[in-house]
Formats: structure tokens, C-alpha cells, sequence
């Protein structure tokens, strides 16, 4: 027998989709079966995060055998990391209203299609469209299936869900310059999308082999399509702008426009979702207590700083030696991914866990300042900078995830992944191509202008953690042990997180001989 899932769905079914649940649900021979859910995550996570990783090398390949430009190129990545943001919302709607398993394998067919269009693509227009479809599914397999798999088994899963989501995401995006230097050594890339390929087919055959039919979260939900429709919009908007630095300066409309247009319309999306009576996202009761807002600000600052880290000493390695050895080079990142996910695991249900996010930051800070000293040609120093920067990387962003989700009740956790995802998308995937065009044009010289966003990237990761740690004091937030069995039962937070800022707002109100209500805490 199989393990019993402790909840389907993320969100709280509404009575309609309780009467639903009664009716018979076909399944599959492996429904529930947590090995194979979890393998079903990781597969469904690799395709196009190891890619976008590995594509750096390849670029010049595909390029020249596809007839692209290097802009077109550059726009291509910008068309799949828009579609990545866009797929953390559509996920949060399509689950609320339609049968969640079926979208689950609906997701996965796309994913496959999209793996097949790049592997076999003839011209740029195919492979462009194959690569939007890979960074949409993904975005949408995660807000779909990670979520459950961390709140539908017992507790005693929680540990390695943590770490087979940290694996999935981190892991995967640090192999991929080793995996796409060997394929850029050998001339070819085709090899490579082929492999992905048959990931994502596994993906697909792990869905219908675990496939449990379910009702809609709650079809009562109303249908938000301005909520849709910004992130589109801006989403899109930002990130062709940002691609457009590749043959334009930062200043030409071509980029200017659309980067602040869409960056404007993500923003008007964050304050609808804030002022919505029944919002799609979680803006409100994350923006309003302390230690969401604290794993969110580490989050992005993480995102943002690492680009500096990864990216750009790349470009500046890649001088100097052949793709192979930078892969090898950036190998090592790939072991403190592992070493952060253990760690995680290990923290995920002690009081500790709040302090990793911060120990992240110190380290991605280490990281940067390494990688510095190695600039432009010490391998010793770049494997300690790599290191360091799996380390911090692993530790950062999916513990910030999960402690921001401790803060509500697990019914939202579907929710909060998606709004931490979109605005982590935006740090990380769109500043990537802003701090290489600065790189680039700042001095006239690669290296040197790669120090300056070295340093850049040291201030983002020391200013981050300052943040992440003030909002923790302004606010009277105290590290907590979270009640896991509270959470999994998807009515209360794991601990409680104050209001946001509660000691300012306290004092100013104390001054003015007011009294404000405290919570009970939640311990």
C-alpha cells in the first residue's frame, strides 16, 4: 500500500469541491507514493533550470547553426524567463478553478512539447517558442506540485521534501555550466536539449503514474484576469527590455521603455493584489508581518547579488580558458548546493532554520569577495568563490521561501511560493543581462568592469541580510521552533510572525497614548 497524502490541495476546497471529492477519483499504480512524487518533482524541475544555466556556452553554437543573431538569442532567454514569472501566477489561478492533477499533467505535456521544439529546432522561431514553453511549464509544475508534496505527507517528509526541492531548483542551475561547457567543447548542443528531452518525458510519465484525480481548489474563486494580464504584460515587457541591452545601451527607448514599463506594471500588480478584497496572491498578509517580509527581502537581495557571483566571472573566466575548465571551475558550486540542501533538512523543524537565510547571505558576501581576488585567471580562488556560492545560494533562497510559508497557514503555501517566485524571477533573471551590459560598458574593460559589479553584488548581499535582520528586530520577530503538526493541518502558521515594524508602530502609538491589541503568540 501506498502512503496516504495528508492534503490534495493547497488551498482550502470550498463545499462545492468537498461534494466532489466524493465522487470515485481514478488514480494511478503509483498515486501517494512519496519516492516517486518527489522523483517526479526533481524531473519536473531540471529541464529548463539546468538549461538556462548551461545556455551561456552553447549560445554562440546554437546561434551560428540556427541562423540567430545574438540579439534574437538574447531575446529568446528573455521570452523564456518572462513566460517562468508569468507561470508562478496562471498556476495559482488554473488551480483554483480546474481539476489541479489534470493541469499537473496538462503542465507536463508542455513541458515535453517545449523540450522537443528546442532539441529539434530548424530555425529560431522554433526554438524560440520551444524555449517559452519550457520556462512556462516549469514555473508551473513548481507552484503546482512542490507545494503539495511538501503539505500532502507526514511531517517525517517535510526534511527530505526541503531538500529534494532545494536540490531540484539549486542543484540543477549549478550543473549546468559544467554540463553545457562539455557540450560547447565538442561543438554540438543538440545532445544536450535530446537529454533534456527525455527528462522532461519522465516528468511526464512520473505525473501519470502518480496522477490522483482532484476537484478544483475552490471553484468559487473569482477569476482575477487584471491579476493575469499585468504579470504578462509586465513581465514581458521587463524582460525583452532587458534583453534588448544586448545591441542597445541602457538609455535607447528600445530598452529604457519597456524595462520600466513592465517594472511599473509589477509593481501596480503587487499594490492591486494588496488592496483586492479576495486577491489571487498573498501580497496583503505577507507584506503586513515581519518574517515574511524578511524572507522575501533576502530572497531578492540573494537573486540580485548572485548574478555578480555567477554570470559575469564566467564571461571573465571564459577569457582565459576553454568551456570545459570554466565548468569545471563552477563545479564546486554544484557541492555546496548539496551540502546547503543537507543542512536544510536538518534545520527545516528547529528554531535554527530562521538563522540559515542570514548565515546564506554572509556566505554569498564571502563568495563575491572571493571571486574578486580571483578575477582574472585564479582557478584556486574561483573553486573556493564557486563553493561559497552553492553554499549561500542553497541556503538562502529556499529557506527564505519556507520561512516566509511557516508564517501562514499551509493552505496558502501554493500562494506564497508564487509571489516569492515572480519577484524572485524579476531580481535574478532580469538583472542578469543589466549587470553584464554594465560589466561590459561601465570601464571599456571586461574585468575591470566586472569588479565594480563585484563590488556592487558585496553591498546587495551585505545590504540584504542588514535588512532581513532590522525588520526581525524592528519588529519584535524572535526565532521560533515551527509547530509542523499546526502547519500540516493547514488552519494556523507554524509560529508567529508580529506585525510588520510592530515595535516602531508601538512606540509612535504609546507616545500618542494609544493602545494596539497583541496577538497571543503561536509557539
Amino acid at each position: 500500500m501506498g502512503e496516504t497524502p495528508h492534503l490534495h490541495t493547497p488551498i482550502l476546497p470550498t463545499d462545492s469541491a468537498r461534494l466532489n471529492q466524493k465522487v470515485l477519483m481514478r488514480q494511478g499504480p503509483l498515486a501517494g507514493r512519496y519516492a516517486a512524487s518527489a522523483a517526479m518533482v526533481i524531473f519536473a524541475l531540471i529541464p529548463y533550470l539546468a538549461l538556462s544555466a548551461a545556455l551561456e556556452p552553447l549560445a554562440p553554437i546554437v546561434a551560428k547553426q540556427l541562423h540567430m543573431s545574438a540579439q534574437t538569442m538574447s531575446i529568446s532567454s528573455g521570452l523564456g524567463n518572462a513566460a517562468y514569472a508569468l507561470g508562478t501566477v496562471l498556476a495559482v489561478q488554473l488551480g483554483l478553478h480546474l481539476p489541479q492533477r489534470r493541469m499537473l499533467l496538462g503542465y507536463a505535456v508542455v513541458l515535453v512539447v517545449g523540450s522537443v521544439l528546442t532539441a529539434a529546432a530548424q530555425d529560431a522561431a522554433m526554438f524560440i517558442v520551444g524555449h517559452l514553453l519550457q520556462g512556462l511549464a516549469t514555473s508551473m509544475l513548481l507552484i503546482a506540485a512542490a507545494p503539495a508534496l511538501a503539505i500532502g505527507y507526514p511531517r517525517e517528509k517535510l526534511r527530505t521534501t526541503v531538500m529534494i526541492m532545494n536540490m531540484g531548483i539549486f542543484g540543477a542551475v549549478a550543473l549546468g555550466p559544467f554540463i553545457g561547457g562539455l557540450q560547447a567543447d565538442a561543438n554540438a548542443w543538440r545532445p544536450l536539449f535530446w537529454v533534456v528531452t527525455g527528462v522532461s518525458v519522465l516528468a511526464l510519465l512520473l505525473v501519470v503514474l502518480t496522477f490522483e484525480d482532484a476537484p478544483p481548489a475552490n471553484p468559487d474563486a473569482p477569476r482575477d484576469l487584471p491579476a493575469i494580464a499585468l504579470s504578462a504584460v509586465g513581465s514581458l515587457a521587463a524582460f525583452l527590455g532587458a534583453s534588448e541591452l544586448t545591441s542597445h545601451s541602457f538609455l535607447d527607448v528600445e530598452v529604457i521603455a519597456p524595462l520600466l514599463g513592465g517594472l511599473a506594471l509589477i509593481v501596480v500588480l503587487v499594490v492591486y493584489q494588496y488592496r483586492a478584497t479576495q486577491p489571487l496572491l498573498m501580497v496583503r498578509e505577507m507584506l503586513t508581518s515581519s518574517i515574511p517580509v524578511a524572507g522575501v527581502v533576502i530572497a531578492l537581495f540573494a537573486a540580485a547579488a548572485s548574478v555578480s557571483a555567477t554570470g559575469l566571472t564566467a564571461a571573465v573566466l571564459a577569457e582565459k580558458y576553454g568551456p570545459v575548465r570554466v565548468g569545471l571551475l563552477y563545479l564546486p558550486e554544484l557541492g555546496g548546493a548539496v551540502i546547503a540542501a543537507i543542512a536544510f533538512g536538518f534545520v527545516i523543524t528547529r528554531r535554527s532554520v530562521h538563522y540559515m537565510p542570514l548565515v546564506g547571505m554572509v556566505l554569498l558576501a564571502a563568495g563575491i569577495l572571493v571571486f574578486w581576488f580571483a578575477m582574472p585567471a585564479s582557478q584556486p580562488l574561483a573553486l573556493v568563490g564557486s563553493a561559497l556560492t552553492g553554499l549561500a545560494l542553497g541556503a538562502t533562497v529556499a529557506p527564505a521561501l519556507f520561512v516566509a510559508g511557516f508564517s501562514l497557514p499551509s493552505a496558502n503555501l501554493q500562494r506564497v511560493f508564487a509571489l516569492v517566485e515572480l519577484l524572485r524571477a524579476v531580481a535574478a533573471f532580469m538583472i542578469a543581462p543589466i549587470f553584464a551590459h554594465f560589466a561590459a560598458t561601465v570601464t571599456g574593460d571586461l574585468n575591470e568592469g566586472t569588479n565594480i559589479a563585484l563590488w556592487i553584488g558585496l553591498g546587495l548581499a551585505l545590504v540584504g541580510g542588514a535588512i532581513g535582520v532590522a525588520i526581525y528586530a524592528l519588529s519584535g520577530a524572535r526565532p521560533q521552533a515551527p509547530d509542523v503538526d499546526t502547519f500540516l493541518g493547514a488552519l494556523r502558521p507554524a509560529w508567529y510572525s508580529p506585525p510588520l515594524l510592530a515595535r516602531v508602530r508601538r512606540t509612535h502609538l504609546d507616545d500618542l497614548d494609544i493602545a494596539i491589541p497583541v496577538p497571543e503568540s503561536v509557539d
